[in-house]
């Protein structure tokens, strides 16, 4: 007998109104801070041309694009040869040519080529929508997510990196979420390619550095063995990422180790600049810099940035980097950029967890008006039309149900108070107001519940 049972594909979560209420203060929280910092909305389609997303994230990348199949007869024009190829890949982009987007960032630099005859640089821009991997769910990680994304566009100083390693830090904060942030260049990674003989492997080496949390150091060095690279070589460069003390220790090595490499060089200069920035800056979280954070988009070119929470293991809430090539892909070379990301599902999952939303967040009904019927009911809207004007979330119940049935409806929804309005009421020009978790009630005017009520 066949299953009829309705589902959600794995990967992709159905939210409750209790979760929205949570996931509300999440993104509300950040746009918060990213406004207060000059950045501006934005938002671009959930679907985006297959040309636009493909090669911009790497090979990796690339397979975990979901694909749109063509409007109508997909098939028109594919030969039965085409149709037995025994590579996938081939086929889905004959039949495919739009794919749900990746990330936030790419689909970024598309909307600045597009428009930047309209546009003012530097472009600081911000953006909260949903993204789609065809990655394997797991715990912490799903195929359908949001990300709530930072870019400042077309300027190539520093302070860029230190502003948005303070509004990571103050989003952390407002969060509640004790957290330290990772700081690292993709030119240091270069020059480490450099120094220890390998450097057309950078891409490979940071694909492989990129998988260090999940791997360890042991599951990197195999995974970079398997990929050719000879043992004293990452032997060599498991010493440099291992480099431990204070930040300005790890530089002062880094400047022996990779005095021979002009882009290391140029790297380690950058950081030591940025570091230089924040040293005067009170953050709350802690700033390490932090030699084997590598992440592995290719897009990124300068500094790269990573935040974790202290107190729950789950990987990165927080990331980014400068990458100064992006818009070259579309065609506009010399467009330098800086992002970064916070995941949203990370860091509801590390808030719920450790029990950090506040308990009164959210538009909750504060008030519920029983149901009589009759002109008990059109009192009840007309008070309740009085309650919301004054910003108060209220409602009547729908129906002159049972007394029993509308009370646990109010009590089921959390709601703290009911109001009654009957006979004597309606007399009186007064409301019976009961206190849901007390039991207690007694009748005031219509003034002095609106008093009340904006105290809860």
């Amino acid at each position: 007998m066949e299953n009829n049972k309705p589902s959600i594909p794995k990967g992709t979560r159905d939210f409750s109104p209790a979760e929205m209420v949570r996931r509300n203060f999440i993104f509300n929280t950040i746009r918060e801070v990213f406004e207060r910092y000059g950045y501006v909305p934005i938002e671009t389609p959930a679907m985006e041309n297959l040309t636009t997303l493909l090669g911009k994230y790497g090979e990796e990348g690339d397979k975990l694009l979901f694909k749109v199949l063509n409007s109508g007869n997909y098939l028109s024009g594919i030969s039965d040869d085409e149709l037995k190829d025994t590579d996938p890949g081939k086929l889905s982009l004959k039949i495919c040519g739009k794919g749900l987007r990746y990330d936030l960032t790419v689909p970024f630099a598309r909307y600045i080529v597009q428009n930047r005859n309209e546009i003012t640089f530097p472009f600081k821009r911000y953006q909260i929508q949903p993204v789609w991997r065809a990655d394997r769910p797991q715990k912490g990680r799903y195929r359908e997510f949001y990300q709530c994304d930072a870019d400042v566009i077309g300027s190539n100083s520093l302070l860029n990196e230190v502003e948005l390693i303070q509004l990571m830090d103050e989003a952390m904060t407002k969060l509640k979420i004790n957290s330290k942030i990772r700081i690292n260049n993709r030119k240091i990674l270069a020059g480490l390619a450099d120094a220890i003989g390998e450097p057309d492997r950078i891409t490979e080496i940071t694909v492989a550095i990129d998988k260090m949390e999940k791997l360890g150091i042991d599951g990197v060095n195999k995974e970079l063995k398997e990929k050719g690279l000879k043992k004293s070589a990452i032997d060599k460069m498991q010493n440099i990422i291992s480099f431990t003390g204070e930040n300005a220790r790890k530089i002062s090595e880094l400047k022996k180790v990779l005095n021979k490499s002009n882009i290391g060089i140029i790297g380690v200069e950058e950081t030591e600049s940025v570091l230089g920035y924040l040293e005067n800056i009170k953050l709350s979280s802690e700033l390490i810099f932090d030699l084997s954070l590598a992440r592995g988009l290719d897009y990124y070119t300068g500094i790269i940035l990573e935040v974790n929470a202290k107190d729950i293991q789950i990987g990165s809430i927080c990331g980014g980097g400068r990458y100064d090539d992006l818009t070259g892909i579309f065609g506009v070379s010399e467009i330098s950029g800086i992002g970064i990301s916070f995941g949203a599902e990370r860091i509801y999952d590390v808030m719920y967890k450790l029990d950090l939303f506040p308990k009164d967040y959210g538009c909750t009904v504060k008030i519920m008006f029983v149901n009589f019927g009759g002109k008990e009911e059109k009192v009840c809207l007309n008070l309740l039309s009085e309650i919301r004007s004054k910003g108060i979330p209220a409602e009547l119940y729908p129906e002159a149900a049972k007394l029993k049935k509308q009370m646990s409806y109010a009590n089921n929804k959390n709601i703290p108070f009911v109001a009654i309005v009957g006979d004597s009421e309606m007399k009186e020009n007064k409301v019976t107001v009961k206190n849901m978790e007390t039991g207690k009630q007694g009748k005031m005017i219509l003034n002095e519940l609106v008093t009340k009520l904006k105290k809860v």
